[in-house]
C-alpha cells in the first residue's frame, strides 16, 4: 500500500512524500516503515504505543484513533498539526 507522509516527516523518507508498505493493521504498517526507514515510528507513536496527539492517520477516508486498525489494500494518509504562536 502507498503511504503518503507530511512535509516535516520526509527527511525520514529520503525526501520522498510517498513510501511504498505493508502490513494487516496500522501497526503493522508502521513497523514496516521503521524498518525501511529507521525513527519514523517515534516520531508518531509515543513510548505508550499511542498515537502522539499532533499526529492523525486516515486509512483509506476513515480516521484511525488506534494503531490496530486493520488496513487492508487502502492507502494511509499521515497528517500532522501544526502549533505554535
Amino acid at each position: 500500500m502507498r503511504v503518503v507522509f507530511p512535509t516535516h516527516l520526509r527527511s525520514y523518507t529520503g525526501g520522498r512524500a510517498e513510501v511504498e508498505s505493508q502490513g494487516a493493521t496500522l501497526a503493522d504498517v508502521l513497523l514496516d516503515l521503521d524498518r525501511r526507514h529507521p525513527g519514523v515510528r517515534f516520531r508518531v507513536v509515543d513510548e505508550q504505543d499511542r498515537i502522539r496527539p499532533h499526529i492523525k492517520f486516515f486509512v483509506g477516508q476513515e480516521l484511525a484513533s488506534t494503531l490496530d486498525v486493520p488496513v487492508g489494500a487502502s492507502d494511509v494518509l499521515i497528517v500532522a498539526a501544526f502549533s505554535g504562536g
